[in-house]
This record gives structure tokens, C-alpha cells and sequence, in this order.
């Protein structure tokens, strides 16, 4: 079973500012870390740090602690925990009834974009490549995946076989789009995103122009 492509190396890929998605939706925003008073929010989609008081977009950053961040969009103000669900302000709250993701390319071709699983934020990177969303350990142990008395098996990595659990994940979301019931695996090794593989990629008809990844909801 491939887990994931070798056409993935982890080193020197950054996340902020790199890659972005587009849905019909309201202003969606999470909180997924601190850097002194510095906030790493995901913003529709996108990762952006703001220190206290900054602005993107209509987005405010209030304030910030390693627990939670206050942010401002048109007067309304909302308190994010970390690693908690994206929180949609400044309009109607999303249903997660959309049909289409767009994503853009970022340093060194690869999309990437955050999102959730069973209402948890994460940050996702699309690889054709993997069989099933992959992920770390670790990652499955923030977002409270019980996955620890699930089917182990030996899966095939780009890095040879490893242990690995599976796992199912009721929801999954990248801006206003959702899907459920999706299949995973839980990888021993530690690791930056949560592999965006085929069993969420081959809900969608996907089509890429250029540096423009585009996925209609089949």
C-alpha cells in the first residue's frame, strides 16, 4: 500500500504565506500556534502569522496566549482555543454545504492549506501520491483520533515499510467543502502536514492549470 509519494521531500518547505484555497464562504479562521505575541492563524484556508494588534484582510489579532487568541473581523470578536475548529465571522456561518476547493502552488509546487478533520484544525498537503489521508501520530493524538485499538499493519512509505494504524475520520473540511467518512492511516514518524491523499482526493474531479488546483465535488 503507497502511502506517500517520494516526490514529497519534507526539508525546506514553509508554511506561512504559501499556498491558499477559495470557497464560498464567510470570513473562516482558526488558531493553530503562538510565537510570543505572535498568532499563526489559519484565514480562509490560509496560513497567516499576525502579531497583537495586526490586521489581514478584515482580520484583527486582538491578542494572543499559548491557549487561545482573540480576533476582530468587522467589529465582531471571537476568542479561537488552539487547534480548534475554524470559526466563520463577519457573515452567515457556513454549513459546509460547498462543491468546489481551489488551491494555489506554493514554494516548490506543492498545495498547501489548512483545514479540519472531525472539527479539529490541521494543515493539509495534496499528494497524489498517498493512498489514504496520512498523518503522524502526534497529529492524531491533538485532534483525539482513537485509532490505538484499530487494525495494525505494515504499509509501504517512501522511506520503507512501518507499523501503521488505520483509521476512519468522520468529517473532513477545507473551506466551505466537507466530506465524510474518509479513510486514513496513522504513521509512526513525526510529520510537518497531514498528507492529503486519494481517499478524500478521488471525491473530487480535479483539474490543474498551471499553478491553480481545482476540485469540483463529484
Amino acid at each position: 500500500m503507497a502511502i506517500r509519494s517520494a516526490a514529497l521531500p519534507w526539508l525546506g518547505v514553509v508554511l506561512i504565506g504559501v499556498g491558499s484555497v477559495t470557497a464560498a464562504c464567510a470570513q473562516s479562521v482558526s488558531y493553530s500556534g503562538s510565537m510570543g505575541d505572535r498568532a499563526l492563524l489559519v484565514i480562509d484556508g490560509t496560513p497567516r502569522t499576525l502579531a497583537a494588534g495586526a490586521t489581514h484582510g478584515a482580520v484583527r489579532l486582538v491578542s494572543v496566549n499559548p491557549n487561545a487568541a482573540v480576533v476582530e473581523v468587522k467589529g465582531q470578536r471571537q476568542t479561537l482555543p488552539l487547534g480548534g475548529s475554524p470559526v466563520s465571522l463577519g457573515g452567515a456561518n457556513s454549513a459546509g454545504g460547498g462543491t468546489q476547493i481551489v488551491l494555489t502552488a506554493g514554494l516548490g509546487g506543492h498545495f498547501l492549506t489548512g483545514g479540519s478533520i472531525n472539527g479539529r484544525a490541521v494543515e493539509f498537503v495534496v499528494d497524489t501520491g498517498a493512498t489514504t489521508i496520512s498523518m503522524g501520530e502526534a497529529d492524531a493524538d491533538r485532534i483525539g483520533l482513537k485509532y490505538k485499538n484499530n487494525t495494525r499493519y505494515t504499509v509501504g512509505t517512501a522511506n520503507g515499510n512501518v507499523a501503521a494504524y488505520k483509521a476512519s475520520l468522520d468529517v473532513v473540511r477545507i473551506g466551505d467543502v466537507q466530506v465524510y467518512n474518509v479513510d486514513a492511516v496513522v504513521l509512526p514518524q513525526q510529520m510537518p502536514f497531514i498528507l492529503l491523499g486519494n481517499s478524500f482526493l478521488t471525491r473530487f474531479q480535479m483539474k490543474r492549470e498551471n499553478d491553480r488546483l481545482t476540485l469540483d465535488k463529484r
